[in-house]
């Protein structure tokens, strides 16, 4: 493999700490903690710590376990903090904080009295990422949209604000990012027609600094029309307008429900937005700008420097909203500072992250089938453009015909599941899902509250493979080429956790917790927890011994059925029919699991 050099951004950004929330600048350099959902404001999900390498791993322990009490699906993962760790739960949104000192004591729970309305108004599970730490406190995104900021020491409410409407179909599943000196929270409801936006707030008083909108007029989407580029040229004047008919803006989707990345260098936080609404593309023509969509933005103003819209008119649901993850690398022998994006609609990118320079786009799963690949011709008028093939184009076949064996599902080739990138390997460690689907697209009408899909799915393992619906794969983001890839029974839906031991760790739908060796991908570890793992692996230290943390409860969008008791295989946008067989596999739960290794 060619050699690139590279380096993590918890180092190389320090120098701008006085740009960045200081308390998680300082925090996130810090191997012992676990301060953001991601690791650290890159998303990299990579640990300097190295107690527990490839030549150990095979010793772990449980060392302790924690129940939550709450079942249906546990994403996102525990957070470390010092001597406390916080832990959180899916609806009602729980936290805990627990003494690390005192084999795991509760010092307090926050638990909000929110309305079981909002919970058939979520699209696939009532998961949530979870909170963040930053100046004292833990800041939460709760199920109902109400934003809190809790005094990590004693679990007072120190100020809550909503931040949408469950009635309209805006709810929450995703973590936050203290930035500076405001949080940024996103929202969810594309699959009920929700004008979808990313919001700053003040982390001191709860009040709204701006508001930038998925889609809209130039002063709701905070565009600049001659400043705001997209692949190296002005968007111009009502960008996002020109591509939708009439107000269909206005219930267009373009959810922002997935992660977060800021690189105090720049001063610029990147995120993507989701699907358009309806999943029916013959009702909504155009490319339905700035659904689908990579943001660059400046987290004082909320003012997008650059966009890239990667599945224009999507027809598949293939949401935008995976994580950005920041690294510097060499690219054609100049070092340059790169985003990397797996997508749902199953291509990896490649980007320059201050210009939004296009460098590299391939499938990441050989099976993708949608498209022959990306324009990737400067010159050309269709450039960064995804070639759709005809024979999988829900719109050219038409509404109420079933389009057969388009690959990925909806689901994507990853869902959120958060990639990890180690700076030893150079490589990327991506859960992935290894299914496709039949998408019948049908006209619905828009009821504001109500769901607003207009699709019918099937979903299947990819035809003609390995029978699996996953693959955990390491991924060269310079040339665009898998390394390594492992087959999986089920969907890989866990985040992946690299560290300095040059061990990977990451999580089954089955239950198991997996470390498999950074270069080679030898499985050097497994151990079956209670319930299937759809948590993010994490890890840290206290008191000079390292420990790995995962959350294990079945739930979120390829376990819905069980965690929801559905039956009926479209039921879940099709994912039922789909994974019912993990119900041979593992059952309902909701705990955390520490391992380490033997005194």
């Amino acid at each position: 493999m060619k050699k690139i050099v590279a380096c993590l951004l918890a180092g190389t950004m320090m120098s701008g700490a006085a740009l960045a929330n200081d308390s998680v600048m300082s925090l996130q350099s810090n191997p012992n903690d676990w301060v953001l959902q991601t690791g650290d404001y890159a998303n990299t999900r990579y640990s300097k710590l190295s107690q527990i390498n490839r030549d150990n791993v095979g010793d772990l322990q449980v060392a302790w376990s924690f129940s939550t009490g709450v079942l249906r699906g546990h994403e996102g993962g525990p957070l470390v903090v010092g001597d406390i760790m916080y832990v959180h739960t899916p609806f009602p949104n729980k936290v805990y904080a627990l003494d690390l000192n005192a084999d795991g004591r509760i010092i307090w729970k926050y638990e909000p009295k929110q309305d079981p309305d909002v919970i058939p108004v979520m699209c696939c599970d009532t998961v949530n990422r979870g909170p963040a730490y930053a100046n004292g406190m833990i800041f939460l995104h709760q199920a109902d949209t109400t934003v809190v900021a809790l005094d990590a020491k004693t679990g007072a409410v120190k100020w809550s604000v909503v931040n949408g409407d469950p009635s309209k179909g805006e709810t929450n599943t995703a973590t936050v990012l203290p930035v500076k000196d405001k949080v940024l929270v996103g929202i969810s409801g594309g699959e009920f027609g929700v004008q979808s936006h990313m919001t700053a707030y003040d982390m001191e008083t709860g009040e709204q600094v701006w508001r930038a909108y998925s889609m809209g007029p130039d002063d709701q989407i905070l565009f600049d029309p001659e400043n705001t580029m997209e692949l190296g040229k002005p968007v111009g004047a009502d960008s996002s307008l020109k591509t939708w008919e009439g107000d269909q803006w206005k219930i267009g989707g373009g959810a922002t429900w997935g992660w977060y990345s800021y690189d105090p260098e720049l001063d610029l936080v990147y995120y993507g937005t989701g699907n358009p609404s309806t999943w029916n593309p013959a009702q909504r023509p155009g490319d339905n700008k700035w659904s689908m969509t990579i943001m660059a933005r400046d987290p004082d103003d909320g003012m997008a420097k650059w966009v890239y819209q990667m599945t224009p008119h999507d027809e598949w649901d293939y949401d935008g909203v995976n994580e950005m993850i920041l690294t510097d690398q060499e690219f054609d022998g100049e070092m340059r500072p790169l985003l990397t994006h797996f997508d749902r609609n199953g291509l990896g990118y490649t980007l320059d992250r201050e210009t939004g320079e296009l460098l590299v786009a391939e499938k990441f799963d050989p099976v993708v089938n949608w498209t022959t690949g990306v324009d990737m011709d400067p010159n050309s008028e269709n450039y960064g453009r995804p070639e759709v093939v005809a024979q999988y184009s829900t719109e050219q076949n038409g509404e109420d015909v079933n389009s057969t064996g388009i690959c990925p599902a909806a689901l994507g080739t990853k869902d959120q599941q958060p990639a990890a990138y180690s700076p030893k390997t150079e490589l990327f460690y991506v859960p992935t899902n290894h299914v496709c689907m039949d998408y019948e697209p049908f006209r619905v009408s828009y009821t504001a509250g109500q769901p607003y899909v207009g699709a019918t799915l099937a979903m299947y393992p990819a035809p003609n493979s390995h029978g699996g619906m996953g693959n955990f794969i390491a991924w060269d983001n310079i040339n665009g080429e898998i390394v390594w890839s492992l087959p999986e029974e089920f969907s890989v839906w866990s985040g992946a956790l690299a560290t300095a031991g040059d061990v990977v760790f990451y999580g089954t739908l089955e239950g198991y917790l997996k470390a498999v060796d950074a270069t080679s991908g030898e499985e050097l570890y497994r151990f079956k927890t209670p319930s299937g793992i759809i948590g993010n692996v994490m890890t840290y230290s206290h008191r000079g011994k390292q420990y790995v943390a995962v959350y294990s409860g079945i739930g979120g969008w390829a376990g819905i059925g069980l965690a929801a008791g559905l039956v009926n295989p479209n039921d879940g946008l099709g994912a039922v029919g789909g994974y019912a067989g993990l119900s041979s596999y593992t059952a309902l739960g909701g705990q955390l699991t520490v391992f380490a290794l033997p005194d």
